[in-house]
């Protein structure tokens, strides 16, 4: 789908008080708070590696690529959430969508789980 120009959510929100009749930061105050766990700091339609289709509408397009995972990893993905190995979640996770950039606190809960696991042998 073609979304247009990115937007900033700054500017969104200061027309967003204006339009309404309002003064930023007296009747309304905008506060940068920072990102939460798992916030998108942008959006992609798509990887660059991935293909699109056209359809009858010009501004919208479908993914081209595979309709599933190959039967071995839908078997080592089941293995890893049974065993409640975040760690080789987080690995598979990069294996299969190379993109993918876990969270500090997901990184976190694997490193832990990992000097748990050794202090525990």
């Amino acid at each position: 789908m073609d979304m247009g120009e990115p937007v900033k959510i700054l500017d969104l929100a200061t027309n967003l008080i204006l339009l309404s009749g309002l003064r930023v930061g007296e009747d309304i105050k905008i506060e940068f708070v920072g990102t939460r766990p798992g916030e998108k700091l942008y959006e992609e339609v798509a990887a660059m590696e991935e293909s699109t289709l056209p359809t009858s509408h010009e501004k919208i397009r479908v993914f081209g690529g595979s309709s599933g995972l190959p039967a071995f990893m839908m078997e080592r993905l089941r293995e890893v959430c049974a065993s409640r190995d975040v760690g080789g979640l987080v690995l598979l996770f990069k294996e299969l969508v190379p993109e993918y950039n876990p969270s500090v606190q997901i990184l976190g809960k694997a490193f832990n789980r990992a000097r748990v696991a050794v202090q525990s042998n």
